[in-house]
């Protein structure tokens, strides 16, 4: 794939008030870090569809994509991947006093579309990365993924309580 968009000039549009537009790009959103751990979009780019409209102060977007996020389960550190999908709007009427009407992404009719695709895709991320929903972990005493072993056959010794660690030590003469 290509490297993908990186911003929209909105004004080559050319939109009245009203009027809208369809376009279908690619956009790199970046690669993500989270928990020290590295997550990347497969194919380092993603299919989006941008929807444009034209406000009588400024212009309405909506960005839709699906990102595959590649990248190391957050319970058995097995590779996973996780489908996301994005459905993101901003709006941007820059001349109003309300902050919620002011896109971040939209300066002076260029839109920051990876920026905005990398923040989206960031927010929408489910709480865990997981390589399957039904991810067993690592076992805390042997570090073995507990996803390929029988739960009837791993097993350890159950380590003594260390509070009788000292009553251990004695010695009774018998």
């Amino acid at each position: 794939m290509a490297a993908g968009y990186h911003s929209v000039d909105l004004s080559r549009f050319a939109l009245r008030p009203g009027e809208g537009r369809r376009l279908d790009l690619e956009v790199d959103p970046g690669q993500l870090d989270l928990a020290g751990q590295r997550y990347s979009v497969r194919g380092d780019t993603v299919d989006a569809r941008l929807d444009l409209s034209r406000t009588a102060a400024g212009y309405a977007v909506r960005m839709r994509f699906v990102a595959h996020i590649d990248g190391p389960c957050m319970r058995c550190l097995a590779e996973a991947d996780v489908p996301v999908e994005i459905d993101a709007r901003e709006v941007d009427q820059p001349r109003t006093a309300d902050e919620e009407l002011i896109s971040p992404y939209i300066t002076d009719d260029e839109l920051e579309l990876a920026r905005w695709a990398h923040d989206a895709l960031a927010l929408a991320l489910p709480i865990q990365l997981l390589c399957r929903p039904d991810c067993k972990g690592l076992c805390p005493v042997c570090g073995a993924s507990l996803n390929d072993l029988d739960p009837a056959e791993h097993r350890h010794e159950a380590e003594p309580d260390p509070r009788w660690a000292k009553l251990r030590e004695l010695k009774l003469d018998q």
